[in-house]
């Protein structure tokens, strides 16, 4: 039974999951890059440590203080890796920060490791679901090679080497999230403003906060075999131009404008195997409705 859980990356998303696991009633530690927002996680009932991956070099001896910290925050009986890796900034360092974490992590056996990944390991051209990842550019091979990381095999990644397509051998569930919203990421600026934008009639891929939330939660409470990865992404799926528009004019921006007939190759994540498996409940199946949430 998983009593106690590490919260790798206490961000935007891993600062409010803590939150919530404490309110479940595990005991939670937290990591965060500064020793000062560290220290306070313990306001909300969480034990920071602090943990800078970018810093930490592979050679790099951390004093006993220090490394006795770290060991202690990731001891637990369940990990959360939420490590953003940044590739579209044209960060090059996202597996050596992950290869960093793993050798910290040492020989520790969890109950459950859960990975933090996204639905960019997804080409375009039609329904996808966790079984049709696959290295389509270099951003992808990263996102995959980072989620093999914490598999005791890459091929259990593939349900051609999985029984019955669950883990046969595996505690690492990877949690694939499609394009995240929710408090202080409103997409209504991204667009905002911006003419002849291409894309207009695909479809988008969208998933809340609170939902990313609640199938963390689900993953740590399920009892038996999980399936190696789960995407995360509601049911529904409105045009990129009606999801833009409204979130622009929902802030009283300028709505932008699309490209009219645009033929571009659409995407359609599909994220109800969770729900089969766990019968696991979408908050928000709606990405319209998620934008009174933001």
């Amino acid at each position: 039974m998983i009593t106690s859980v590490a919260v790798v990356g206490c961000g935007w998303f891993g600062l409010p999951l803590a939150k919530a696991l404490v309110a479940e009633g595990f005991k939670v530690t937290g990591s965060k890059r500064a020793q000062e927002d560290a220290k306070a996680l313990s306001a909300d009932g969480i034990a920071g440590f602090a943990l800078d991956l970018e810093q930490l070099s592979d050679s790099d001896t951390l004093c006993d203080k220090d490394s006795e910290a770290i060991t202690r925050g990731l001891e637990c009986d369940a990990i959360v890796i939420n490590i953003p890796p940044g590739l579209r900034r044209g960060d090059n360092g996202y597996l050596k920060r992950l290869k960093r974490l793993k050798a910290l992590m040492g020989s520790h056996e969890y109950q459950r490791i859960i990975f933090i990944s996204t639905t960019g390991v997804y080409p375009s051209g039609g329904d996808c679901t966790e079984r049709d990842a696959k290295a389509h550019s270099p951003a992808s091979e990263t996102l995959l090679a980072a989620e093999a990381l914490f598999s005791v095999d890459e091929a259990l990644l593939s349900a051609d080497n999985s029984v019955d397509g669950k883990q046969a051998a595996s505690h690492c569930v990877v949690l694939r999230f499609a394009g995240l919203i929710g408090p202080k990421r409103h997409p209504g600026r991204f667009l905002a403003g911006r003419e002849d934008v291409p894309g207009g009639n695909l479809a988008v891929n969208m998933v809340h906060l609170d939902d990313c939330i609640g199938a963390v939660v689900a993953l740590l409470k399920a009892q038996g075999p999980l399936s190696p990865a789960y995407n995360l992404c509601a049911p529904l799926h409105p045009t990129k131009a009606e999801f833009y528009r409204l979130a622009a004019t929902q802030l009283g921006l300028t709505p932008p404008s699309f490209v009219e007939g645009d033929s571009v190759d659409d995407k359609r994540v599909d994220g109800g195997l969770i729900t089969q498996e766990l019968n696991y409940q979408y908050q928000f199946t709606d990405p319209l409705a998620m934008l009174a949430h933001c």
